[in-house]
């Protein structure tokens, strides 16, 4: 009978790799390697942007809690006892005002930091320096209980917060708007801080 047998063919284990081969293994290589790299870039992407958010994240949640430990003491005591105008808010309204203010504040500083634009150093100058007169209203209107300073230092608030989102403007124009309520709401807290030392001077 005839066999069906198909003869094997030896393999030969030290025979070269092919061109071919080479070609595919090196394809394979280079995805790989472009995989890493994309993975990287995004991790150095990632810590990038933290980097930037933190020191106005940091800053604006500094300000909060200095704010918030110099109204607690006063806001239930001597200011209730103040003369204001009935157009005052409810105390309750101050604390969720303000994180949202502080949210936004944050935020556009850190847009703007992302920006190459040669502007970007002046309007973070400018919003460095609201920061400081904002945190410096609360402790100087609630801590030392100084209406007449606190007018003066809100006062000086206004123009800064409006010089910092013309700024911000000129370099992302969504971080210049998310300057107009915080502007509106500190343009009413000046009138009703000099109203409030109108009605107590004496």
């Amino acid at each position: 009978m005839r066999s069906n047998r198909v003869a094997l063919q030896p393999v030969d284990l030290h025979s070269p790799i092919t061109a071919r081969e080479m070609r595919e293994e090196r394809m394979i290589a280079t995805r790989h390697r472009s995989r890493s790299d994309a993975r990287c870039r995004r991790s150095a992407r990632k810590y990038r942007r933290c980097v930037r958010v933190f020191p106005y994240a940091a800053a604006v949640a500094v300000a909060a809690a200095g704010g918030g430990t110099a109204t607690r003491r006063s806001v239930s005591t001597w200011y209730l006892g103040l003369r204001k105008p009935n157009w005052t808010p409810p105390s309750q309204v101050f604390a969720p005002v303000w994180t949202v203010l502080y949210a936004q504040m944050a935020y556009s500083a850190t847009r703007v930091a992302r920006s190459s634009d040669p502007g970007r150093r002046r309007a973070l100058a400018l919003w460095w320096l609201q920061l400081g007169l904002n945190a410096a209203w609360t402790p100087v209107f609630f801590g030392a209980r100084r209406t007449g300073a606190g007018a003066v230092v809100i006062g000086a608030l206004l123009p800064a917060v409006a010089a910092t989102a013309a700024a911000s403007a000129r370099i992302d124009r969504r971080a210049g708007l998310l300057y107009a309520p915080y502007l509106a709401w500190s343009t009413y807290a000046a009138a009703l801080n000099l109203e409030i030392w109108r009605r107590n001077r004496s």
